[in-house]
């Protein structure tokens, strides 16, 4: 489905429209989609222990919200994430997603453009509770100038300040697939650091690993934790692809080469990047789960919407390590570093800050 291939890679957005909700907005267009897509969620959220006495509830449906509550009690008994309301209620949307995500980065910088909002800061994408919406602001840039790419996402954070529905945007989800988008939304209400995506994002994934590992270890079965490994596997290698190849294009933009010239080393760069592609395919016994992807015309944007999510990941896993897969030491940990400016968050991790992900405003 659309919908599960998207969420490996945006599905777990702090949503930035709650800050524009909350407070001012620069738009004032932005703000009331905001505020009415948000506000649609709560109207249309019911307990879960109602939708499942209701008559007209299909036994798919009961099944898989049952499961739902399984791995919600899981997620703060045993990962330790916090016990509230959310993921307590199910809503309907009648659509395949609740929120597209729009990314931008200039054509020869590797830097994703940034939206700024009063209460989660600065964010790599801006978010629309409506396609037709999220295509014409992409078109807006697109007039700039601006590679962009545009993502439906299947589940968002407000990081505490509502409770968090399950929607039916992702409740059809395999069962391993569901775990890892609840203990990712519910992590961004642990740690948050204002105006760091990529920090928010690598840490959520970083819960979601774990707490899968976890998940299966005491509900699994041996072939779906074989399955895992694999997958795993997998994505770390989809995300090596776009770390090395972004690596390599900010070596193009940094050239001072004429735009001609870049734009030539670009689409070699790119090209290369999809024949590295075919080759991971083929170690993978043919398996194409990322061929969606490579499907689109790629760009800047594209590129930045993964990074988001990967690239802090090893210094987080790194960290839980530390403290001996203690969750508790781990999320203070992490609030700690979530203090510190972001080129010290960045060296504590192991990383060195290169300026080139969440700079761009």
């Amino acid at each position: 489905m659309a919908a599960s291939r998207t969420r490996k890679w945006v599905g777990g957005a702090v949503l930035a429209l709650v800050a524009c909700a909350l407070a001012a907005c620069s738009t004032l267009g932005y703000y009331w989609q905001a505020a009415d897509g948000q506000l649609e969620l709560k109207r249309k959220a019911r307990p879960i222990d109602d939708v499942l006495v209701d008559a007209g509830t299909s036994a798919d449906l009961q099944s898989r919200l049952r499961r739902v509550q399984e791995i919600r009690e899981f997620a703060s008994a045993q990962l330790a994430l916090p016990r509230n309301g959310s993921y307590q209620r199910y809503a309907d949307l009648k659509r395949p997603y609740v929120v597209w995500n729009v990314f931008a980065a200039p054509e020869f910088s590797v830097t994703p453009r940034t939206w700024c909002f009063p209460i989660a800061g600065c964010v790599g994408y801006r978010g629309y509770f409506a396609e037709a919406d999220a295509e014409r602001f992409a078109a807006q840039l697109k007039s700039q100038r601006y590679d962009v790419y545009v993502g439906g996402v299947p589940a968002y954070s407000t990081l505490g300040w509502m409770d968090d529905p399950v929607l039916n945007t992702f409740v059809g989800y395999p069962e391993v697939e569901l775990a890892r988008l609840i203990f990712h939304e519910l992590a961004h209400q642990v740690a948050y650091a204002k105006g760091d995506s990529t920090f928010n994002e690598s840490f959520a994934v970083a819960v979601e690993l774990e707490g899968v590992r976890r998940w299966i270890a005491q509900h699994g079965t041996p072939d779906q934790q074989a399955a895992l490994e694999r997958a795993d596997a997998r994505k770390e290698q989809f995300a090596e692809l776009v770390s090395h190849t972004r690596a390599r294009l900010r070596e193009v933009y940094s050239s001072g080469a004429p735009p001609e010239r870049m734009r030539a080393e670009k689409l070699q760069t790119l090209e290369t990047m999809r024949a590295e592609y075919q080759a991971l395919k083929a170690g993978w016994g043919g398996y194409g789960g990322y061929d969606w992807w490579f499907a689109q015309p790629l760009n800047n944007a594209q590129l930045a919407s993964v990074a988001i999510y990967t690239q802090l990941v090893p210094g987080f896993q790194a960290l839980l390590a530390r403290e001996e897969g203690d969750l508790p030491r781990f999320y203070a940990d992490v609030r700690e570093l979530a203090r510190l400016p972001k080129a010290q968050r960045r060296s504590s991790l192991g990383v060195r800050d290169m300026g080139s992900d969440d700079a761009s405003g």
